[in-house]
């Protein structure tokens, strides 16, 4: 369709036209090097991480705009997404080609994937209360046990830190579509005590969710909005040097419309909520011994319906589910360079729904090992976990990654890992149910065995103070892959079935160069992800995905533009249905007025290329948000 720039559309231009004829460079401004936890379960600095990862830090969780958390995670290397037409609708994200009950899911190190569908409520958790993101790809389930198959995303909420002074922070945005988000926080740390809290709300009037193509007869030419706001608080207390106690919580809830067909004469509406809560104690019993206690409570819950629903027209769907961890982390100092972690968990999970399920709840007791080992320039991760998950199945799996230093420069790795993924309540315990319209009805599976996987890689990274270069090489082969709507004849029940195996084999290219105050960045993902029954294309995954950024400094102000392309795609198992490939531009500034008040600009999809990635659903085409930040 036609685009017309807007006043904030044209601002943007006039940012960035500038900044292109006076651009100029310095010597650039070394930064410190970031901490990931989730690659090993104990912190590391990110340039001593075995494996593919990732860490989304503040500044470009600044630059997010209104993007959803799925939205900032597709702009990583090796990570898809899939979207139902809008932020607040359900989302998948692919990690390597996986599918998306694969990617293990973490708030604060709490699990949150839904025992329902084994996805994530990512619509329910506003980028506005993150600190950082940690993505760690391949199969990680020797970590973290079940669904850990394509890799983890570790979100980690905005936290006191260490003794400092109270400081506050705020935000106000507005953007297109009607958006308007605003968030706000306090954190800080003395006498011991380390504190923060913050608070976010959104409002859209949004876009339909829906086309004339949509498959299902759900579409609907209104507008879908949405309400969103969300809590995120933090408390600890060091009692006395080398033991701590601290309580996180996490409460997100977002109540957004969706398309149900032209004939409804109301508006149908979905509520969900996502809360994740812990306390930890962590301990130095000796020099040696860390000890790290933790108990952490998930909750998820999604009401969706139509208004019309009390008249009698439309029932409701209503799910939820509950999942409460133990742990017991003991890390002990065996040297200078070598170091082991033994990890005793138990994960206890409730359905909330007793009607919907045969059963209700499933209980896992876990065991696992971590080494890690640095010799001079050879470096060293093994991992193995068995995860026993009562009346079901016992599993165990095993990772072990070597990365050798060719010099200070220079590195090159190998690694090798197992993952599984439990089956869901909905394929394995849901009661029979009749169809929709008299059509066939679905049964459970009790037969159902886990999806299970192997994956291998191999890498080279190329550091310095002003470049950085990346190449990875991977292959997961996944057994036992779940289909959830199988029939045997055209009339038989749907059921779940272990019929598919699949080969994913792929790269991934990074490289980031410095040139005094201009960064230039790319990326590519060349990908095979493949059903091996059928020879197919997996559903809904790009072959190719090609980055492009830049980002200038002309003294208080920043601009940046980047560039996406995404290969051709299919919606269907059978590849069918195609879904074309597409490229997007879009368009940053940020200005800072003061050392404490800057304002930030993003122009998403600037010559508003129409694209779906769940055929049948809109995106949101060229849209413009402008966000006030005030630091205190």
């Amino acid at each position: 369709m036609p685009f017309t720039p807007t006043r904030l559309a044209l601002a943007v231009l006039a940012c960035a036209l500038p900044a292109a004829a006076v651009a100029q460079t310095t010597n650039s401004v070394s930064t410190l090097d970031n901490v990931v936890v989730t690659a090993s379960r104990t912190p590391q600095l990110e340039k001593d991480v075995l494996g593919d990862v990732t860490v989304i830090g503040k500044k470009e969780l600044q630059k997010a705009g209104r993007n959803s958390v799925a939205d900032i995670l597709a702009r990583q290397p090796g990570v898809q997404i899939n979207n139902s037409g809008g932020p607040q609708t359900i989302t998948g994200v692919f990690l390597r080609g996986a599918p998306a009950q694969h990617t293990h899911v973490l708030v604060d190190g709490i699990r949150i994937n839904s025992l329902t569908s084994g996805v994530t409520n990512w619509h329910a958790i506003d980028p506005a209360l993150i600190e950082r993101i940690e993505i760690v790809r391949g199969a990680a389930s020797s970590l973290y046990g079940s669904g850990a198959i394509g890799g983890v995303v570790n979100i980690i909420t905005k936290k006191g830190g260490e003794d400092r002074p109270l400081a506050a922070w705020g935000n106000i945005g507005l953007g297109t579509h009607g958006t308007f988000k605003s968030s706000a926080g306090v954190s800080g740390a003395q006498a011991g005590w380390d504190y923060a809290l913050s608070a976010s709300m959104a409002e859209s009037s949004g876009f339909s969710a829906t086309n004339a193509l949509n498959p299902f007869g759900e579409y609907n030419r209104d507008t879908d909005g949405y309400e969103q706001n969300a809590l995120s608080a933090s408390l600890g207390y060091r009692w006395m040097p080398g033991h701590h106690i601290g309580v996180t919580a996490f409460n997100g809830y977002i109540n957004g419309e969706f398309d149900n067909g032209s004939f409804n004469p109301q508006m149908p509406y979905s509520i969900t909520r996502q809360q994740a809560y812990s306390i930890t104690s962590t301990d130095d019993i000796t020099a040696n011994w860390q000890s790290v206690l933790r108990f952490g409570y998930s909750k998820e819950h999604t009401d969706s319906r139509d208004v019309s629903w009390d008249t009698g027209l439309f029932g409701s769907s209503i799910i939820g589910s509950q999942q409460r961890s133990y742990t017991w982390q003991n890390n002990i100092k065996l040297s200078q360079d070598q170091s082991v972690s033994l990890i005793l968990e138990r994960l206890e999970e409730r359905a909330d729904s007793v009607s919907t399920y045969l059963a209700n709840r499933r209980d896992t007791n876990s065991a696992g090992l971590v080494y890690r080992g640095d010799f001079d320039r050879h470096h060293i991760q093994a991992s193995v976990r068995n995860d026993n998950i009562t009346g079901f199945a016992d599993e165990t799996t095993g990772g072990l990654s070597y990365g050798l230093d060719l010099d200070d420069k220079w590195r090159v790795g190998v690694a090798a890992s197992t993952g599984f993924q439990a089956p869901s309540f909905a394929s394995l315990y849901q009661r029979s149910a009749p169809g929709m319209w008299g059509g066939p009805a679905y049964q459970n599976n009790p037969n159902l065995k886990p999806e299970t996987s192997r994956n291998i890689e191999a890498s080279v990274k190329y550091t310095t103070d002003t470049t950085r270069l990346g190449l990875t090489a991977y292959q997961n082969q996944i057994k036992d892959m779940i289909l959830n709507y199988v029939q045997d004849t055209p009339t038989s029940p749907y059921t779940a079935r272990n019929i598919n195996r699949a080969t994913i084999r792929g790269l991934t290219f990074t490289a980031e160069q410095d040139f005094g105050r201009t960064t230039l960045r790319a990326g590519a993902d060349i990908m095979n992800p493949v059903d091996d029954e059928t020879g197919n294309q997996l559903q809904q995954r790009a072959k190719r995905v090609f980055r492009l950024g830049a980002d200038h400094r002309i003294q208080d102000l920043t601009v940046g533009a980047e560039y996406q392309f995404t290969s051709q795609r299919y919606n269907d198992a059978a590849n069918k249905t195609s879904m074309g490939g597409y490229g997007l531009v879009n368009l940053t500034a940020a200005y800072d007025f003061t050392k404490n008040v800057g304002v930030q600009v993003r122009w998403d999809n600037v010559l508003d290329k129409g694209y779906t990635n769940i055929y049948g659903y809109n995106t949101p085409g060229s849209n413009v948000f402008v966000n006030l930040s005030v630091r205190m």
